[in-house]
This record gives structure tokens, sequence and C-alpha cells, in this order.
């Protein structure tokens, strides 16, 4: 695969990719493929992927993944298999092909560094909603902060979850929330080895949730360590 450079459009002057020669698609089509920029943006800022680190893996050059996700490119089957086993997930979620006559919501948890993430909002480019649950755990794991480009909310549903945020280290329990920007070195864990469920927002660079209150202190909980 060439880089993923020669794709079934053909390039304007401008440098965007319109329809292959062969015909339009249909307006449903087109809704499908205006949407998978927008979406595949969201994913790799979720991940915490750079488009370097992207193009390492998947052997696309980073130009041709930024036209992708900015809609200046027209995405191929060629592009998107190897973004698919990247981010290891069906082709169908990449897209956001509906599922016809079937009313349900396919969940389908992902596992990252030891903890399970459950999508509820497949929405492209917006702010997107997860359940978080972290697993019991023998001996404490060591943290290790990351940070990328975003706004993260939190509400804990239950157990006793640490918060590392920057130089401070807080214990949040049931009924506790927290938001902070991602540009801030963070690491989410349990604070006492138990189980933890809690839910995330996560938005886009500047978006915030509305609910701003502090969370509820005790002197067993909701202190910095």
């Amino acid at each position: 695969m060439n880089g993923g450079q020669h794709g079934h459009g053909r390039p304007d002057g401008d440098g965007t990719d319109r329809h292959p020669a062969g015909g339009a698609p249909d307006a449903g089509t087109d809704d499908v493929l205006d949407a998978v920029g927008p979406r595949l943006r969201a994913l790799r800022r979720e991940r915490g992927i750079t488009l370097a680190d992207l193009s390492s893996t998947t052997g696309v050059s980073e130009s041709t993944l930024s036209r992708l996700e900015s809609g200046r490119r027209r995405a191929t089957l060629e592009l998107l298999l190897p973004l698919a086993r990247t981010y290891g997930v069906p082709l169908d979620d990449l897209v956001g092909a509906p599922r016809t006559g079937d009313p349900r919501i396919h969940l389908k948890p992902l596992t990252r560094h030891g903890m399970v993430f459950v999508p509820l909002s497949r929405r492209p480019g917006a702010t997107q909603a997860f359940k978080m649950m972290i697993p019991a755990v023998a001996e404490p794991r060591e943290p290790t902060p990351q940070t990328h480009e975003g706004f993260e909310w939190l509400y804990v549903l239950s157990g006793r979850l640490r918060l590392l945020l920057g130089e401070r280290d807080l214990t949040l329990t049931a009924g506790e929330a927290a938001e902070f920007d991602t540009s801030l070195p963070h690491w989410l864990g349990s604070a006492d080895g138990g189980a933890v469920e809690l839910l995330i927002l996560f938005g886009p660079q500047g978006a915030r949730a509305h609910l701003r209150a502090s969370p509820r202190r005790s002197p067993a909980a909701g202190r910095e360590a």
C-alpha cells in the first residue's frame, strides 16, 4: 500500500478529492462519508494519539490523515482498513453505518490499560460519553499520568476513585464529580484496590460540562492525599 496516497477519487487543483468518475454517491452515502472525518478525529483524540504516531502505525502519510479527518479526502477501504486495525474497531464503527430494522443499541466495550470503557454515544466530533469500570486489583497500579487535548467531566457511581491531576492527589467517592482540562497530566485508578465505576464525558478543547458543582467533602473522602 503506497502510504494511502492513491485513493479512488481524483484530486482537484485545491487538493480536495471529488467523487470517482463512475458517478456520485447518493445523498445517504454522502451523509455517511461526510461524517467519517469528524468521527476519526474524535476517536484519535479520545485515544490520545498524534497524527505522527498514527501515520507511523498505519503507513498512511500525516497529510493524508489530516485531509481525511478534515473532510478534504474521501474515505476509501484502502485508508479505513489500517485505521480499523490500529484502533481495534470494526469498519462499521468508523463509518457509522446504521443498522437498519434493529432499534437496539449495540454497546461494544473497549479495554485499555486494564480498564473497561463502554461507549454510550456515537456522535462524531461532539462530546463523547463513556461508562468506565476499573476492576479490583490485589496490588495498587503504578500511576502513569497522560496528557491530551480536550476537557473531561466524570461522576463516580460506586467505589473510591483516585484522581491524580497535575500535582494534586484526590480521592472521590460515589456521588462526587470532577472536571478538568486534559492538557494537565492526569490519571485515574482505584483509591483502595476495590472496583470503581464512573461516567465520563469527554469533549473537544474548550467544551465544558454545564454542571459546575464542587465535590462534597468529608473527613474520609474528597480530600487531597
